[in-house]
């Protein structure tokens, strides 16, 4: 029997309760549940060995979004974030996708470039000559020394792409290598590849290398998703405050003021990436990278525009895209020895690096949606407020059942803040010590 992602009522259980499902869903055994549920799950040693100087750890909530169906298969998907309604609202946007069949996503092949950068030439244009000219040899080179073991992977060097840049500094030339990194997110590979073919292109064509770094400008490794999300649907999704049709259209408008105007631009794409982050940092991958990568895209344009588009289609409907650098990996780094990014993995079911980018970025245009649906109809103050008022009353002081009566009576009162939370608690602490007084 296949699994099924939509599980109703997933929120109002405990997390063991959840985490039950997880484990039924995963295949996970009472170990790995353990694991999770267990406060502390990274241990000293673990951590001194991933980075320098350690002296503890710091841990963020791990959420579980529900509902999602990506190119036919159901996923529960692990986020890791510190935000009251992201898990949340890419559930909503999941859940309301699933009528018209879930996302479709697709991806191209594990491309990374390596950048060298020579100066010092005498003659940029004949050194661009003849890199064009010994492309093959310096491929069939690469891929024979093969530093980084790609090769036995069906990776490896598989293109070459000379470019003149002006600079302040004067010209100079940088040699983009095209490197198939498989399951590999790459940065390793790349740079040590660019480091390796170095002294072979200075010996060609003179001059002298300086930086030989990755890029994570990613253009040839994206990631697209693609859902379609009903009128009626829609309709449903404001309890009848207003029409699909209208909805359709203030989502599209919303989208048309993110893309025209950079200041509403980033607010817009930074959503997208609470989707795209939680899962990265799940998985134990560079969220930085995929950050940089993905900025540096909206703007390669020349303007600043949104990661997402939406349209109409035939029936009226809305239709949601997305395209995004995804330099993702399944070996190496946080994902093969950080614990939970290990468990993360296995909840999600992923076989490659390529099906991982592609919920990836399914999971970013989910929050993306959920965002600009909740802009338009509703606002985003709605629902965002009321999922702040356990930290308020947290914030305030209090513990245990006392934060939940907090949240509830602010909720009710529709007084949503910390000084309203500090009030209620100074009240409901006065009322407990008169009580254990008589």
């Amino acid at each position: 029997m296949a699994n099924n992602s939509d599980i109703s009522g997933f929120h109002k259980l405990s997390p063991e309760e959840r985490m039950n499902k997880v484990k039924d869903f995963a295949g996970l055994t009472d170990e790995e549940k353990e694991l999770v549920l267990k406060v502390g799950r990274l241990d000293l040693e673990h951590a001194d060995r991933m980075i320098e100087n350690v002296i503890g750890t710091h841990e963020l909530p791990l959420g579980i979004a529900t509902n999602f169906r990506i190119n036919g298969k159901d996923y529960l998907i692990p986020m890791c974030i510190e935000e009251p309604s992201v898990v949340a609202a890419a559930s909503f946007a999941a859940k309301l996708a699933r009528p018209s069949g879930g996302f479709t996503s697709e991806s191209d092949e594990p491309i990374m470039i390596g950048q060298i950068q020579i100066v010092g030439c005498n003659d940029y244009e004949k050194a661009k000559e003849t890199i064009m000219k010994e492309k093959q040899e310096l491929i069939s080179y690469a891929n024979d020394i093969d530093p980084a073991v790609l090769v036995k992977y069906g990776g490896g060097l598989r293109e070459i792409e000379p470019r003149i840049v002006e600079s302040e500094r004067g010209k100079m030339l940088i040699i983009h290598l095209l490197v198939d990194c498989r399951d590999a997110m790459g940065a390793n590979a790349v740079n040590t590849l660019a480091e390796a073919m170095s002294p072979r292109i200075e010996k060609l064509i003179g001059g002298k290398a300086r930086l030989r770094i990755i890029s994570n400008l990613a253009v040839h490794r994206k990631a697209r998703g693609k859902a379609v999300w009903t009128k009626e649907e829609l309709e449903k999704s404001t309890k009848g405050q207003m029409k699909g049709e209208e909805v359709v259209e203030a989502i599209l408008d919303a989208f048309a003021f993110a893309d025209a105007d950079p200041y509403r631009c980033s607010t817009h794409n930074k959503g997208i990436m609470n989707g795209v982050d939680a899962v990265v940092i799940a998985t134990g991958n560079d969220f930085r990278a995929i950050e940089a990568g993905a900025h540096s895209f909206a703007s390669v344009s020349g303007r600043y525009r949104s990661l997402t588009r939406y349209s109409k289609n035939e029936k009226g409907d809305l239709v949601g895209e997305i395209e995004i650098p995804m330099a993702i990996g399944l070996v190496g780094g946080a994902t093969r020895t950080h614990p939970i990014a290990k468990v993360s993995v296995k909840i999600l079911g992923v076989k490659s690096a390529k099906e991982l980018g592609e919920i990836i970025a399914t999971v970013g245009l989910a929050q993306n949606f959920a965002a600009l649906r909740a802009l338009a109809t509703e606002g985003i103050q709605a629902g965002h407020l009321k999922l702040h008022a356990t930290n308020f009353a947290i914030m305030a002081g209090a513990k245990g059942e006392l934060i939940d009566k907090i949240a509830k009576k602010m909720i009710e009162e529709k007084n949503i803040s910390y000084g309203r939370a500090s009030a209620l608690f100074e009240e409901f602490s006065r009322d407990s010590s008169a009580a254990s007084e008589t």
